[in-house]
């Protein structure tokens, strides 16, 4: 398998690949891979011809030091499981931050139409500036013809899209459902820093969404809401963040449901499981 720290010897690799029926696909992602990076890029290797699959900590899309700081690095063992996937159609991409932003680190300023202003945008001001800011700068290095991105983070899926529309970058953007363990609890990097009392613990948080999607046929968006932060209120190790049902489309926050239309609406939580921030979400109609 080929691993790249250099843009410039990716991009020469990458250049003298392509053939009519060349497809290049992307995962980018921050390392410390589990299962649900390994779908990304299992769905890409089916649908392309060579995948690269970035790791890459971005400093620009932290808003807490601790957390950039804590961040897993594990690009070891992250090689070890993309071999496991294919050593001759897997590419990576492990630069520095040099060779991705050069002497000046900071974050474009994107107007991404409002999808900004909500949940994570809300609490983690100027991380989807640095998101943006980060996968622009990937697109440009790879130039794939794929993206692939996780519904876990269904927020920058719609932000990731919108910047794509802004930039008129030549990329398709392939969302891909969230995979989950065995508890329900979604898959994230940071589940390696909880402890086993812990990871149970965050359990409640899908099946929490579960039982807002079944309230949700039948009881209005307050009494939801208050019974999601009961629910939470009094746990130990829990410690909710937000929840919010919004409209898929513009991620606006409901105040009041309105089954009968066509809209999709999604249900979207962010809980800190003793200082370790999770979140997660669920489609409800």
């Amino acid at each position: 398998m080929r691993v790249y720290t250099s843009k410039a010897d990716l991009s020469a690799f990458i250049s003298k690949q392509s053939t009519p029926s060349f497809s290049l696909g992307f995962v980018p992602t921050m390392g410390a891979l589990h299962a649900g990076h390994l779908s990304l890029v299992n769905t890409a290797l089916a649908e392309n011809t060579l995948v690269v699959v970035s790791i890459f900590v971005n400093p620009t899309q932290f808003d807490n030091l601790n957390d950039l700081n804590t961040y897993p690095h594990t690009l070891n063992e992250d090689l070890q499981l993309l071999e496991k996937l294919s050593k001759s159609k897997i590419l990576v991409y492990a630069p520095t931050v040099e060779d991705v932003y050069g002497s000046q680190i900071n974050a474009e300023h994107f107007d991404f139409e409002g999808l900004e202003s909500h949940m994570e945008g809300k609490f983690r001001i100027g991380h989807f500036d640095g998101v943006g800011t980060i996968v622009k700068c990937l697109f440009e290095i790879v130039k794939p013809n794929k993206a692939y991105f996780g519904e876990k983070d269904f927020q920058q899926l719609q932000i990731i899209k919108k910047m794509v529309e802004i930039t008129q970058l030549p990329v398709t953007i392939v969302g891909c459902p969230i995979e989950r363990e065995p508890s329900g609890l979604a898959m994230s990097s940071r589940i390696s820093r909880l402890s086993v009392e812990e990871k149970k613990s965050a359990a409640l948080i899908y099946k929490t969404l579960q039982s807002v999607k079944e309230k949700f046929q039948s009881e209005n968006y307050s009494d939801i809401s208050n019974w999601v932060t009961t629910e939470f209120g009094n746990h130990p190790f829990l410690k909710l963040e937000y929840f919010q049902i919004s409209d898929t489309k513009n991620l606006v926050p409901i105040e009041q449901i309105q089954p009968k239309k066509q809209t999709k609406y999604r249900a979207f939580i962010a809980v800190f499981v003793g200082d370790v921030r999770l979140i997660d979400n669920i489609a409800l109609n």
